[in-house]
């Protein structure tokens, strides 16, 4: 019960609650003061250990389904009791149902484990959570065909992220992926992504250095125009014979772009944003400088400006 006001008694009074019906009564002269309110409080109880006294879990719902597990991913869970503080019939009975929940147990938990680690990974390349979904259901697919038994399951979920990035237009380099996996390999993830694409028949699509330019270029602080001449100079580099791979002539052209303007950038700095090492992209600059005065748009640079180009 509760205080309110009775309209009928003039004054403060004890409210009793009809949960049935919805309904809040006087205590003392037994008007009806609300009817077929509506009841906001948890359904049932939780028993969870944070909800303390006064503070019920405010769910009225239970977790969302997830289409890529069994039954939707809805199971029971027994949470672990303190035996100590049980007499020896609770105990027991306790016991049993943790043993009995062992022998049928859910059989998509290495599935959610897997999930998991799929998720932290993009996570920790700032994903959006489209992309974490595509990744899943790629690596749901290839478990459905019981195609990840003996292989390594790192690198299985780094080729089905790497996928997943591509598709969804928002491409990753493999060394970029390589960085967020516990310990495995480019080669191996090479390996994996090939093993992926023969089994879900994926379509092999490069990975263009126009896709990476506009996100190296906002993590060196490039302005907008700097960005928009980087953009036009890797386009154009597809015209020319320049044998080096997208990310190296990404990092020369940034390069470039950068010794153009007023405010140069480090070399440094730009090895650590591209991951590619300083020798290749002096090399790649090498085979870029030759064709500078038909790749760098003239609205950037003129041909006297040109002249500003060298090797660091």
């Amino acid at each position: 019960m509760e205080d309110g006001f009775c309209t009928d008694c003039k004054t403060y009074t004890s409210i009793v609650y009809d949960h049935s019906e919805g309904d809040s009564i006087c205590a003392d002269c037994g008007l009806v003061l609300e009817s077929r309110s509506i009841d906001e409080t948890c359904e049932w109880r939780t028993f969870a250990k944070e909800a303390g006294a006064g503070y019920g879990n405010p769910v009225r719902v239970g977790g969302p389904s997830n289409p890529l597990l069994r039954g939707g991913g809805l199971g029971t869970f027994i949470a672990k009791r303190d035996n100590h503080n049980l007499a020896f019939g609770d105990s027991c009975s306790s016991s049993r149902l943790t043993q009995w929940h062992k022998v049928m147990e859910n059989p998509d938990a290495p599935l959610i484990n897997n999930f998991k680690s799929i998720a932290i990974m993009a996570d920790s390349l700032g994903l959006v959570e489209t992309i974490k979904n595509h990744a899943k259901e790629l690596y749901k697919k290839l478990d459905d065909q019981k195609a990840c038994k003996g292989r390594k399951l790192g690198a299985i979920m780094a080729a089905c992220l790497f996928y997943a990035c591509q598709e969804e237009g928002f491409p990753r380099t493999v060394k970029e992926i390589s960085t967020v996996t516990n310990g495995v390999t480019i080669k191996e993830i090479n390996r994996a992504k090939k093993f992926l694409k023969e089994k879900l028949e994926i379509g092999h699509k490069f990975i263009h250095a126009a896709d990476l330019a506009r996100r190296y270029c906002s993590k060196l602080g490039l302005n907008t125009k700097q960005t928009k001449a980087v953009l036009e100079t890797v386009k154009k580099s597809d015209d020319f014979d320049i044998r080096r791979n997208s990310t190296s002539i990404l990092a020369a052209v940034i390069l470039m772009i950068t010794q153009l303007s007023d405010e140069t950038l480090r070399l440094r700095d730009i090895v650590l944003v591209t991951e590619v090492s300083e020798g290749t992209i002096r090399f790649a600059f090498n085979d870029l400088c030759p064709y500078a005065a038909r790749l760098i748009p003239n609205w950037y640079a003129n041909n006297k400006d040109l002249n500003k180009l060298c090797v660091p």
